[in-house]
């Protein structure tokens, strides 16, 4: 199978890509020769196509929420070419025939690449820890218990320990339990406003201030999930000064969004950790500009509409991200002169791709062919009914973002054409 994208825009270049296979054969002007198919991308940029280090499938178990096949087709309607799906289904993916299932089910489906990240205690309870090895030999990626913390500090140790006896990332939940008291937003000023308990910003920055202490002591890697406070941006910042192998990623609901949404009391704004206040958004951003956040991850969380359609003390956390990722975080970093598109490029493919340890994330000569074509001056609003996750869950519906995703090509064929 051979491709040809046509007058595509390449760093500041006008180029051809030319596809054999899986792997990028030729990036160069006028690229002749015959193709079994050929793309016209006059006025498209090609980037590296996406990788989510944080996406909820769903399944097995709640399949009436997302599937992998669903999940998998809103990922490259997103242009992610990979996600890794986290281990919160039912039954939970804390052993190797769930991680096998997974991995055969998206082979079957044949869409984005699936990666499962596997439990790090035995039904994310937190007392056993789960057979990292075997899951690893199975498929996973990666370690985590999200969704849940790992609640003591003598059981994150012992699985830093063994991690880092199988070379695996093991990516933390960040939240304190006892803190929570029955919060469903984030504590200050909105929340009172709202009349909504809130949970205090602290109950993130302890966990992360757990987790980095850990790992600077047992001199090993750990990520921290869904960054959402400036604390939290402040402590990663000085471990990372320290030399600890700490790193973390944020969402672009963080970018985008305050606590500013639940006012209207929309369901849909109600995520874990919250939406935070502007002054978090602000470090958000500094922490993204200066290399503190070394990811963009979507903790894409899709809901059935009857899990949002409650009261909102009782609706489920979490937010559809997947499709508007891209063009929320090129609106608010780039087009808003936060960072470079390099940079975002950075933060959405090179830097996943290095701390997972895969191949893509690059676009080159030799390369594996994992391309977006995006419309970089393309303005629209976003509508979560058009989305093709089952998950129509985001505030972010009717916001008015520029840069459109409009083809991805995984390992050299067309998955996605807007």
């Amino acid at each position: 199978m051979s491709l040809l994208i046509k007058n595509c825009i390449v760093g500041k270049d006008k180029c051809d890509v030319a596809i054999e296979g899986n792997r990028i054969a030729e990036i160069g002007k006028n690229i002749k020769g015959n193709f079994d198919e050929v793309i016209q991308a006059d006025g498209l940029t090609a980037l590296p196509a996406f990788i989510d280090m944080h996406t909820h499938l769903r399944e097995p178990g709640f399949e009436y929420k997302e599937d992998i096949a669903s999940g998998s087709l809103s990922a490259v309607a997103g242009g992610f070419s990979t996600v890794c799906c986290m281990p919160n289904t039912k039954p939970v993916t804390d052993n190797r025939y769930i991680v096998k299932y997974i991995v055969d089910r998206a082979k079957e489906v044949d869409l984005a690449k699936v990666y499962p990240i596997g439990a790090i205690t035995v039904g994310l309870k937190g007392e056993t820890m789960a057979e990292m090895g075997s899951m690893k030999e199975a498929g996973a990626i990666a370690m985590s218990d999200d969704g849940q913390p790992v609640t003591t500090a003598q059981m994150m140790r012992l699985a830093l320990e063994y991690a880092k006896d199988y070379d695996l990332l093991l990516c933390s939940h960040c939240e304190e339990k006892s803190l929570i008291n029955e919060g469903v937003v984030n504590e200050g000023e909105n929340a009172t406003k709202a009349g909504l308990k809130g949970i205090p910003s602290c109950a993130e920055d302890i966990m992360i201030a757990r987790e980095i202490i850990l790992a600077e002591m047992l001199d090993t890697k750990v990520h921290i999930c869904h960054v959402s406070t400036a604390s939290g941006v402040q402590l990663i910042r000085e471990a990372k000064a320290r030399g600890v192998k700490v790193s973390c990623e944020t969402c672009p609901h963080y970018i985008a969004g305050t606590d500013e949404l639940i006012l209207d009391y929309n369901t849909n704004s109600k995520v874990n950790p919250p939406l935070r206040t502007e002054k978090d958004r602000q470090a958000i951003l500094a922490g993204i500009a200066d290399g503190t956040i070394d990811v963009i991850a979507t903790d894409h969380a899709p809901h059935h509409y009857e899990d949002k359609n409650v009261d909102f003390s009782m609706a489920s956390n979490g937010i559809s991200g997947l499709e508007s990722a891209f063009a929320l975080s090129y609106t608010y970093l780039v087009d808003s002169k936060v960072i470079t598109l390099d940079k975002l490029v950075e933060l959405m493919s090179k830097k996943p791709a290095k701390l997972l340890g895969l191949e893509s994330g690059s676009l080159q000569a030799g390369g594996l062919a994992d391309i977006t074509l995006v419309d970089l001056d393309k303005k629209y609003k976003i509508d979560a009914k058009s989305f093709k996750s089952k998950g129509k869950n985001t505030p972010f519906d009717g916001f008015e973002v520029k840069g459109k995703v409009c083809v991805t090509v995984v390992e050299g064929k067309v998955k996605y054409k807007s």
